[in-house]
């Protein structure tokens, strides 16, 4: 959860190609990397989000039941305000706060 304290942009932002493909000499292998680091900050927005909601599941849940709860909608709108998890990969990126290894290069180099 160290993604929280970053200043992500919350819209979209036209980035320099070659910035990103600094750390690794390939813009492809860069987008990789930001995608799987995007795809862990997504899971942990999402299990963090489903345990926030937990506290408001009833167990006899049926369609009479069901109303809109007020502390259940800011959560959501919290959310959803929230930069999208690849703007905070980006981020991370940028900062240098992302370890990534490339196993192929190592092995090449070794050899």
């Amino acid at each position: 959860m160290e993604y929280k304290g970053l200043k992500a942009q919350r819209n979209t932002v036209t980035r320099d190609l070659r910035n990103l493909e600094n750390g690794t000499g390939n813009i492809f292998e860069t987008i990789a990397i930001l995608g799987k680091r995007a795809n862990q900050i997504g899971t942990d927005i999402k299990e963090e989000i489903n345990n926030r909601m937990e506290e408001f599941e009833q167990p006899a849940d049926s369609l009479e039941e069901i109303y809109e709860n007020r502390e259940q909608i800011e959560i959501s709108k919290q959310y959803e305000r929230m930069p999208k998890p690849v703007s905070y990969a980006v981020q991370e990126y940028l900062e240098g706060k992302i370890y990534h290894r490339n196993p192929s290069k190592e092995e090449g180099a070794g050899a």
